[in-house]
């Protein structure tokens, strides 16, 4: 349901109606939306932005493609690390050159966190 909408349904079973209540309303709405679009980013179905977190791993220190947390609890993605064969979720094979996608360790304002496991790596 749009704000348009929202504000016509809501002016039907209301009839007194002030500016201050309708712009309360607005900014409630508001936040909302965008609490929900910024929590829809992160990783769904073995992805992030696209980008599948399996496969040839690159680690750089900038211009990466997501930021990576190591955590020991709370992780988004449990990651495996192979030597070959990353073709499932969270098997990482890390390279120097021709990598399927690029991190950057970092301890503050990651985009997924991670946690290293020996086996049954995957999405929490």
């Amino acid at each position: 349901m749009n704000l348009v909408s929202f504000i016509k349904v809501y002016m039907m079973f209301k009839k007194s109606f002030s500016l201050v209540s309708l712009v309360s309303l607005a900014l409630t709405l508001t936040l909302t939306l965008t609490v929900n679009t910024a929590s829809a980013s992160n990783i769904s179905s073995c992805s992030y932005n696209g980008i599948p977190l399996y496969g040839k791993v690159k680690v750089v220190n900038s211009f990466p493609d997501i930021k990576v947390k190591v955590v020991s609890s709370f992780e988004d993605l449990d990651v495996q690390t192979v030597n070959a064969f990353a073709d499932k979720c969270g098997k990482w094979q890390f390279v120097d050159s021709f990598p399927d996608f690029k991190i950057q360790f970092v301890d503050t304002f990651p985009d997924i966190t991670i946690k290293f496991v020996q086996s049954f790596p995957g999405q929490r």
